[in-house]
């Protein structure tokens, strides 16, 4: 059978909109969202897929006023010695001596923060004793908060000796942070903020320096006293003090953290129709 075309008529529709409209302004968001996330992830994680990182930040350091100091007066063996703490100021007998201190902590940059200690001590010596050799100890409080919230006590210690006896000592240096593992992201650590001397202890070895020192070292934590130069001053007169002047500064420290991603897989059902999800966190 055949098929005759009766009408016929082409039809021709168009539609027409202007920029600002509202499919505009989702097509906007969108774009917004699939390109502005990844990149503050990417920003705030310290780039994709990083076991280890670092930063810098500028401790919170103060002096504890804590102090020790032994110097030798012969090469015999004689020494006088002086501490703030009092069981092994009664430990010393005659060799005791009280000095006289003056300490100071500047913050230079306005910050907030404490930028130096300027530190000095006058040691009375009898006229016939002279200073072959220092070993001097001061502790310090030293927390970190940027990411990680460390609260620790630390020491910085000072020795020098010389063949020559001297009449003053000059140091300048940094009180530099040491890590052996890298600290945590986040979290509390207060596991070292004890005493790095026992004060109450009546026993001579809680006040021995190897012992203090070696249990110290013992930590994943501490600081030390960088001062590559050391000036060593002879000719002292008779009758007057030894002296010694320290400027140690606090500086900016690079932080080593770890950072572990954990990937997490969710199934969830969503109209009806399972599907799943993975999901990135850093631990």
């Amino acid at each position: 059978m055949a098929f005759y075309e009766v009408y016929s008529h082409p039809a021709s529709i168009r539609y027409k909109t202007s920029v600002c409209t509202k499919a505009t302004l989702f097509l906007g968001i969108v774009l917004c969202l699939t390109y502005i996330p990844p990149l503050l992830v990417a920003y705030r994680s310290q780039g994709f897929w990083v076991k280890r990182s670092t930063y810098e930040e500028q401790p919170v350091v103060r002096f504890q006023y804590q102090v020790l100091i032994i110097a030798a007066t012969s090469t015999s063996g004689d020494y006088v010695a002086w501490s703030t703490f009092p069981n092994f100021n009664n430990m010393q007998g005659t060799n005791l001596r009280i000095p006289s201190i003056s300490v100071r902590e500047e913050d230079q940059n306005q910050d907030g923060k404490l930028d130096r200690l300027k530190f000095r001590l006058d040691l009375p010596l009898r006229p016939d004793e002279q200073v072959y050799s220092i070993q001097l100890l001061l502790t310090f409080s030293y927390q970190l908060f940027r990411m990680s919230t460390v609260v620790m006590q630390t020491l910085a210690l000072v020795q020098h000796s010389s063949s020559v006896p001297g009449s003053q000592l000059f140091i300048s240096g940094d009180l530099r942070l040491q890590q052996r593992t890298p600290l945590p992201h986040r979290g509390l650590h207060t596991a070292y903020n004890v005493s790095v001397i026992d004060g109450a202890s009546p026993f001579a070895s809680a006040y021995d320096l190897a012992n203090v020192i070696g249990s110290y070292q013992d930590r994943n934590l501490t600081t030390f006293l960088s001062c590559p130069s050391p000036v060593w001053t002879v000719g002292r007169a008779a009758g007057t003090p030894f002296q010694i002047n320290a400027e140690i500064r606090y500086p900016v420290e690079v932080v080593r953290y770890p950072l572990l991603c954990v990937c997490v897989y969710i199934e969830k059902t969503y109209e009806n129709k399972p599907f799943s999800l993975f999901v990135l966190d850093a631990a």
